[in-house]
């Protein structure tokens, strides 16, 4: 049961929760927990069952696949008012977790047990409106990556990648060769021959664990397929 200051927590991050008379709120104060979740914590391994539903209230989580080669590639993430899609569909297909996720910063999050979940989804219009909402953004994300991964090249895949780093960090950016392959679903040795290119056109500057980005409009000319 969530105490009050819980509850208004809930309702900036689920606004149909905002009416404290209404039965979904109650429902949901009564029956949700907030817990706390540590950085590098693990939230699923592939072959979970999904025995609870859980939506971020702060904090971020990532969801990977490793291949058989040990190559890991990012599904998606999400953060605050957001849930696992993937959580979401086990519960209401009965199937494991087919993904691996954890949590990359401190995390906080309402969770409730599956049974509840499947229950709120046949009760109440609002929580069934989030969930399918949020299936539907995140299938186009993943719809997305699969069209990056089947059909566009990796250099150009990493000079996108770099460019949308640097929208959000700024210029120099703190990732090693692994973090992008592993983002992308490539190896170190591939990434790290592809940045040396880049470097050598004078695009970035590759230093350990740092990437400087020198010439962005060369890059953007290598995301554009060019």
């Amino acid at each position: 049961m969530l105490s009050e200051s819980q509850w208004r927590v809930a309702a900036t991050v689920l606004p149909f929760l905002a009416d404290p008379t209404a039965e979904v709120t109650r429902t949901f104060v009564s029956q949700a927990t907030l817990i706390r979740l540590p950085p590098a914590a693990t939230v699923f391994e592939e072959g979970d069952v999904c025995s609870t539903f859980a939506i971020l209230a702060q904090g971020q989580v990532r969801v990977f696949k490793i291949g058989e080669t040990g190559r890991e590639i990012t599904l998606y993430r999400f953060a605050r008012g957001e849930s696992c899609i993937l959580t979401a569909s086990c519960i209401l297909s009965e199937r494991q977790f087919p993904a691996i996720a954890t949590v990359e910063t401190q995390a906080e999050a309402f969770v409730v047990a599956h049974t509840t979940f499947q229950q709120w989804v046949d009760t109440f219009p609002p929580w069934r409106d989030y969930v399918f909402q949020l299936l539907s953004r995140r299938l186009a994300t993943v719809m997305a990556i699969i069209d990056e991964v089947a059909f566009r090249r990796m250099d150009v895949r990493i000079a996108a990648f770099l460019i949308h780093q640097s929208a959000r960090d700024g210029a120099t950016l703190a990732l090693t060769h692994q973090q992008i392959a592993a983002e992308l679903g490539s190896s170190r040795e591939v990434v790290s021959r592809i940045l040396a290119d880049f470097a050598a056109n004078g695009s970035v500057h590759v230093t350990r664990g740092s990437i400087a980005i020198l010439d962005l409009p060369s890059l953007a000319q290598r995301a554009a397929g060019r």
